[in-house]
């Protein structure tokens, strides 16, 4: 495999996100994050999922970004007991991890694809983060071909796939090379752990999306937009409603 990220521009969006936020801010959103994957391990983890309620069922989706509104309804309406039982086995099972990716993606009916990957994905990440790496829409969308991996790794690099286990593995590889690349890219000074990845991604995306709104949409919808540490939040599923921090 030859090269998989581009350092230099990987270094470009590290520069423009401490040109918004101070490193101080990043490393506290990179802590909220990681408070979010003890909830889960606690909750979901092979010694508490046992006691696995309803209830923690309900607290789980206010935890995942892409589980608002009509997803969220539609998550709610599943039996749980159903929903239960594919979500040990997502977790829990004993196949391989790709396979069982596929097959909880494959019953979640009801949900569109980018959806129903970002939760299998989070369940499997934020449980266990050194096992199973994120894979959200907005770090890519096979459907739109956009989000943070592609902009920092090289064009020669397929994301593609046939199938959701294929991509979630070819996802996989791509963040296991952004990680080690982190010294060399500045964004390890976030955290030297996986989830100081999932900031430096998440704020990649967001700068990506602040440029083609400056573009396409009116100066007074911009101003609107949340600053770039609540964004990032919003995105990782650890904002605090009621709560806005200051734009940068």
């Amino acid at each position: 495999m030859g090269q998989v990220v581009d350092t230099e521009t990987a270094k470009e969006f590290m520069k423009e996100t401490l040109d918004r936020v101070d490193v101080a801010e990043l490393a506290k959103i990179c802590a909220e994050v990681e408070a979010k994957s003890e909830w889960f391990r606690s909750t979901l983890g092979e010694e508490s999922f046992g006691c696995f309620s309803k209830d923690d069922y309900s607290a789980l989706l206010g935890r995942i970004f892409s589980a608002r509104g009509k997803t969220r309804r539609t998550l709610e309406a599943y039996d749980f007991d159903s929903m239960r039982a594919r979500i040990g086995e997502l977790i829990h099972g004993t196949g391989a991890v790709e396979v069982r990716f596929q097959t909880f993606v494959d019953q979640l009916e009801g949900l569109p694809q980018n959806l129903r990957v970002d939760f299998a994905s989070e369940l499997l990440h934020f449980t266990y983060p050194e096992r199973h790496w994120l894979w959200t829409r907005w770090m890519w969308d096979t459907r739109t071909r956009t989000g943070s991996l592609p902009l920092v790794t090289t064009a020669s690099y397929d994301l593609q796939g046939e199938s959701a286990a294929e991509v979630y593995l070819k996802v996989g590889r791509a963040l296991a090379f952004v990680h080690e690349n982190g010294h060399a890219a500045g964004f390890g000074r976030i955290s030297q752990t996986v989830f100081g990845t999932d900031v430096f991604l998440s704020c990649v995306y967001v700068i990506y999306v602040y440029t083609v709104l400056k573009m396409r949409m009116t100066q007074e919808f911009n101003q609107v937009m949340p600053g770039l540490p609540e964004f990032s939040r919003r995105l990782l599923g650890v904002h605090q409603r009621g709560s806005r921090p200051a734009a940068a």
